[in-house]
Parts: C-alpha cells; sequence; structure tokens
C-alpha cells in the first residue's frame, strides 16, 4: 500500500478531531486550521469572531507555556554525572570544577544554536495549534523545524499512546522536484487532483520498525530517489505532540475544545450586543402624517436650525431593551471571568488596596494549574527535543561526545521550573516563620547561610558555578584579611617606635651643650 492510500485509510479516524478542531478555530483563531483541505487548491473565507477573548486566551497560555518550556534567559536542561559514577570515582573539587565548565561549555553551544534558529518562532506556533485543536506535528530537521497541523498528517498510536506510523502531505511546486517526478505521470486525474496544475502532492510515510523509525517520501505513487531516512527510537526527529490525551484515541483533545460550551456562549452573546448596539445607536425620526412639519424640511434642517411644528408630531424611534442588554452583559462579563480563568489570564482585583503580595499570590495559583499540562509536554516535546538536538550537534562535531550512562542530560524546565519556584516559596516562608517566633538571631545560631543561598539559586534555575564563594576561597580571604590586618598593626607599630625614636632624637639635638669643667 502506497502512502496515498494509507493517508486516506487513516484519514477517516481524524474526522472527528478535524471537525472539533475547526470549530474551535473558528472561534478563536481561525486562520490556524481550517478542515480538510480543498483539492482545487482554493482557500476558504475564514470569518471573524464576534469576540476576541477566546483569541487572546489562546495566544496568552501558548506563551505562558513557551517561556516555561523554552525560557529565553535560563537552559531548559542540565548535564550532570551519574550519581554512582560520582561515588566511583570520588567528590574531587576540581575534578567536579572541571565538568562543570565543561557541561556548562556544551549547555552554551545549545543555547546560541537555538537562539539563533527560529526554533522558537515554530514551537510558538505549534503550541498555538495544541491549545485549539490538540496536536501538532513537529519534524526537527539539520537546520531548522517543520510544522505540520492537523489537516496536514495522519498518525496511528499503540495500545500505549505510542506512534507507529505517521503520513504526511503536503502541495509542492512542481518546479521545485522537477528532476525527481517520474517519467510517467498518472494518467487519471482521481490519482492526483494537481496532476495537470503546476503543483503536486507529497506524501512522507514514517513507520516505527522495531528499535528505529524509517521514512520516504512518495509523489504519484513512486518513492523519490534519496528521500529515505532512519533514526534511532530515542533520537526521532518526527514528534507527533498532544495537548489531552484519551485511552484509545490516537489524537489529542485541545484546551478550547474543554471550555467550548463558555466560548460559544460568549460568542453568541457578543454577536447579541454588538448588534443589538448598532440598532440601538441608530437614530430615526418620525414625523405624524397630519403634521404641517415636512420630513424632508426636517431632513434638511441643520443643527441649531428653527422650523415651523410641534414638537408632539415628531418623535423618535427607540429600542427599549436597555434592561435585556444588562441581563446579556452581565451574562458575558461572568462568562469572559471564567474563560479568562481556563486560559490563565491574570485578572488583579482592581482595589486601591491591591498589594504585590496579592498579585504574586494569584499569578502563583494560575501557574499551579499547568501542572499537568507541563508534566506531559516535558515528556512529549523536551525530552525528544533535547535528544535530537545532542545528538546532531554529536555528529557534526560541535559538542564532544557524551558517553552514555556515564553523563545523563537532565531537564529544568517545565514542571520541574514550577517545581522549583514552589521550593522558593516554601523556602522563604520557612525563613520568615523562623524570624518572627524565634528571633532573627536564631537565623545567625541555627541557619548555614551557605546552604540557603545554593537552594535559593537552585530554585531559580541560577548556576552559583564561580559565582557563590566557595568554603576554601572564604578562608583563604579570611585569612588574606588577618595577614593584612597583621600587617597594618606592625606598621602601626614600627611607627609608634619611630616617632618615639624620633622625639628622643630630636629632644637630645635640643638640649643645651654641657662645658667641659675648667682645668
Amino acid at each position: 500500500m502506497n502512502a496515498k492510500k494509507r493517508y486516506d485509510g487513516l484519514s477517516s479516524q481524524r474526522s472527528q478531531f478535524l471537525n472539533v478542531a475547526e470549530q474551535a478555530g473558528r472561534l478563536t483563531l481561525p486562520y490556524l486550521i481550517r478542515g480538510e483541505e480543498d483539492p482545487t487548491g482554493g482557500m476558504k473565507n475564514l470569518k471573524t469572531p464576534w469576540q476576541s477573548v477566546g483569541a487572546k486566551g489562546v495566544v496568552t497560555l501558548a506563551s505562558k507555556l513557551m517561556l516555561a518550556l523554552l525560557p529565553p534567559q535560563t537552559s531548559f536542561f542540565k548535564l550532570q554525572m551519574d550519581d554512582q559514577m560520582l561515588a566511583e570515582y570520588g567528590t574531587d573539587p576540581a575534578l567536579k570544577s572541571e565538568l562543570d565548565l565543561s557541561f556548562a561549555k556544551i549547555e552554551r553551544t545549545i543555547l546560541e544554536s537555538i537562539a539563533a534558529s527560529d526554533d522558537r518562532v515554530v514551537v510558538h506556533q505549534s503550541l498555538k495549534h495544541l491549545v485549539v485543536t490538540g496536536n501538532a506535528l513537529i519534524f526537527m530537521g539539520k537546520k531548522n523545524l517543520k510544522l505540520f497541523p492537523l489537516n496536514r498528517y495522519v498518525v496511528e498510536r499503540d495500545g500505549n499512546g505510542n506512534v507507529i506510523e505517521i503520513v504526511t502531505k503536503e502541495r509542492i511546486n512542481k518546479l521545485l522536484i522537477k528532476d525527481l517526478l517520474p517519467k510517467e505521470e498518472p494518467k487519471s486525474v482521481a490519482e492526483d487532483y494537481n496532476s495537470h496544475d503546476k503543483e503536486c502532492d507529497v506524501y512522507t510515510h514514517v513507520k516505527r520498525d522495531n528499535n528505529r523509525f524509517i521514512w520516504h517520501q512518495e509523489v504519484y505513487g513512486k518513492i523519490i530517489p534519496g528521500s529515505q531516512g532512519k533514526s534511532p527510537l530515542e533520537t526521532n526527529p518526527w514528534i507527533a505532540l498532544r495537548f489531552n490525551t484519551v485511552d484509545s484515541e490516537p489524537y489529542g483533545r485541545g484546551r478550547v475544545e474543554e471550555f467550548m460550551g463558555d466560548i460559544q456562549a460568549m460568542e453568541a452573546l457578543s454577536q447579541a450586543l454588538v448588534e443589538g448596539s448598532s440598532a440601538a445607536a441608530k437614530v430615526v425620526f418620525t414625523v405624524s402624517p397630519s403634521s404641517t412639519t415636512k420630513p424632508s424640511t426636517l431632513a434638511a434642517a441643520g443643527n441649531g436650525a428653527i422650523i415651523q411644528g410641534r414638537p408632539d408630531d415628531i418623535g423618535v424611534v427607540q429600542v427599549g431593551k436597555t434592561a435585556d442588554f444588562a441581563t446579556a452583559y452581565q451574562m458575558a462579563q461572568t462568562l469572559e471571568r471564567r474563560i479568562s480563568e481556563a486560559f490563565l489570564i491574570l485578572s488583579v482585583r482592581q482595589s486601591e488596596c491591591t498589594t504585590a503580595e496579592e498579585v504574586r499570590m494569584t499569578q502563583m495559583e494560575l501557574e499551579q494549574q499547568l501542572g499537568g499540562l507541563f508534566s506531559l509536554l516535558t515528556v512529549d516535546f523536551l525530552v525528544p527535543y533535547l535528544n535530537r538536538k545532542l545528538s546532531v550537534f554529536q555528529r557534526t562535531g560541535e559538542i564532544p561526545k557524551i558517553p552514555k550512562g556515564i553523563v545523563k542530560p537532565t531537564i529544568v524546565a517545565g514542571i520541574n521550573a514550577l517545581g522549583r519556584g514552589q521550593d522558593r516559596e516554601s523556602l522563604g516562608q520557612f525563613m520568615a516563620t523562623i524570624a518572627q517566633t524565634i528571633g532573627p538571631e536564631a537565623l545567625i545560631r541555627y541557619i548555614n547561610p551557605e546552604e540557603v543561598i545554593k537552594r535559593l539559586a537552585a530554585s531559580q534555575g541560577i548556576d552559583v558555578l564561580n559565582l557563590v564563594k566557595t568554603q576554601e576561597q572564604m578562608q583563604q580571604e579570611m585569612q588574606q584579611q588577618m595577614q593584612q590586618e597583621q600587617g597594618i598593626e606592625l606598621t602601626k607599630q614600627v611607627g609608634q617606635l619611630s616617632a618615639v625614636e624620633q622625639k628622643a632624637a630630636e629632644a637630645q639635638m635640643n638640649a643645651p651643650e654641657q662645658q667641659p669643667p675648667p682645668q
């Protein structure tokens, strides 16, 4: 079975998820997903939603996830020795410092390459697809990333949720691959919708073969020469992401789908309020048929003009739906607040007594709701992403070979960053409780300052290497300070002795000379 037939066969499982995704996109960001692609290549007209609460929620949540998974200022992973290896080689401070410097150099090399590439742009776009549609496929090429939305790929998983087959569909200009096209094009248009146009459909078939993935590309049912590829299971470049996993379902469910009821109600109320407000803002005058004032005279009268007529014969059409509008507006406000909380939009109580602590607690409460999302994205995205990056950089020679089983990469972003934030808050509350109950002097007596500094740095993801002074450095500085103080004291003593000797010499010089006794 060729890739096209396999793609068409798996599309039936995807249809229900694609329909829900298209509905979610119409309520939030219509340009993200457009359902099944039009075979003729035409584009569907995008309908603008009546409200922007859904779009704001999607962008905000995707940005929060982006900053948590790939923080711009700190590393999202850390290389460290295995604990058993550390116990075997001992804890030599010089060896540990040298290893830390080497690991830091490798981390810096990878982070600089990520900053110079467009990885964050593609990851942010894929996170928006995850929030709206619940699915996204990322291909990690040698130079950059490529995103496949849900309407351009199908996937098959086993009972444990592991990917066993992926088929993607791309529409490419024939001029780009004219040398790779088969000499005999399909005879019937049914085999390819664009067989007589300037574009053709290229399918990529990815299959799992034991502990590796193999893939190739096809056009018109023929394999493109040189398109074959393979990769070990750990460094697979095809990353199929899901926002929420459901048992026995090959595709995920998005955040928008979870709150579809509130967003649909918000859409309907927004449309009613906008259209009702437009009707209420329309000004229409009525003139009594028996009035001496002509409608044309009233229409031609300028501002402040004087015309003949009776005020009772002239009226204004009023909607008279103020109470109904108020009810709809209050319900819209309630829905907006619920949607904002669901998509982690920070809304602080507006008052003169709002403190910074209240703002911080509100933000912390919102971040705690991301725990489950961080866990899933850390396992499904960050781990394969890091393994692929390390594999590519080791093959190109930009970083040295990392021995397996001895050095292991550890993810420090995502759910781990959230846990470090909890550690920081707990440590601060612990120190404040001791200072308030026992007294500030108890901190000096019972708390080890060096350990507090290390834990605070670890909770904020800061590397303390060459930043915080070690115990040996502090002892050396204390010895140097003592030597300087001793030298200053000795200099003072020498100066005092010199002053005494000088005074004695001056006294001897100023003393009158004694005349020798007469003979």
